[in-house]
């Protein structure tokens, strides 16, 4: 349903809000229309899974919700903040600070060391170096790394690899963790033990989002929404909006 005038403003439980948000793309002389009307709310320390196949949407709403896409219509609200009138800027710095990301590969730099590799969003925002590292530390050994802070990605297993990407996702305290395939390139035994940890920061008060294909990855949360053609056609959510 569309949001009524008065429920149009975010209020203070909810970290998302997207309101009648479209997203079009242009391809040579045709146009398609990636996301259509999509209205969602996601409230503090929700769990929620994005489910879809390919060219469903899932990818296109995951990058406007990460602030790496802007949408062609609607509004968008992200921990008050109203995203949709930002500019390129803005939109570097609430990323930056809002959303900690979590990709399918890693992306860690092979020459730095775990704890360097944390460091590397603090840097960008600034912090002293003093400050960098016990917050890299910190996020370190809430993944369960405090042994393994000076080792090389080379020096390490897959699962420690991930482990590193979501410390480094953490270590800015954002207001969401936004997975992405997070279990794509690990093996079984490998991606059970890296969704108990998402379990685990989710009991710890954190909000994630996970976009996945897997309906094993996707039961693990609280909420799966699932999406179809640019439009939302189930959510199993008690942040849907009214």
């Amino acid at each position: 349903m569309k949001i009524a005038a008065e429920q149009s403003q975010p209020r203070p439980s909810e970290v998302i809000r997207l309101q009648n948000v479209q997203r079009r793309y242009q391809m040579g002389t045709t146009f398609v229309d990636a996301l259509q009307s999509i209205d969602l709310l996601v409230q503090r320390n929700e769990y929620m899974a994005i489910m879809g196949a390919s060219g469903s949407g899932k990818s296109t709403l995951m990058n406007i919700i990460g602030c790496l896409d802007t949408a062609t219509a609607g509004e968008f609200w992200l921990n008050g903040q109203r995203v949709s009138e930002m500019n390129d800027s803005d939109l570097a710095h609430t990323r930056n600070r809002e959303i900690g990301f979590v990709f399918q590969t890693f992306n860690l730099l092979p020459r730095m060391t775990a704890l360097a590799n944390v460091e590397v969003p603090l840097v960008y925002a600034g912090v002293k170096r003093k400050q960098r590292l016990e917050h890299a530390r910190h996020a370190l050994e809430t993944v369960g790394l405090a042994d393994r802070m000076l080792h090389r990605p080379s020096e390490m297993s897959g699962g420690q690899h991930q482990r590193v990407a979501v410390a480094r996702a953490l270590v800015t305290n954002p207001s969401i963790l936004l997975a992405d395939e997070p279990t794509g390139n690990l093996d079984s035994k490998t991606g059970i033990e890296i969704m108990a940890l998402f379990d685990e920061l989710q009991a710890a008060g954190n909000t994630l989002i996970v976009v996945t294909h897997e309906q094993h990855v996707a039961e693990h949360a609280n909420r799966i929404v699932r999406l179809s053609d640019g439009e939302i056609i189930n959510d199993s959510g008690f942040g849907a909006i009214s």
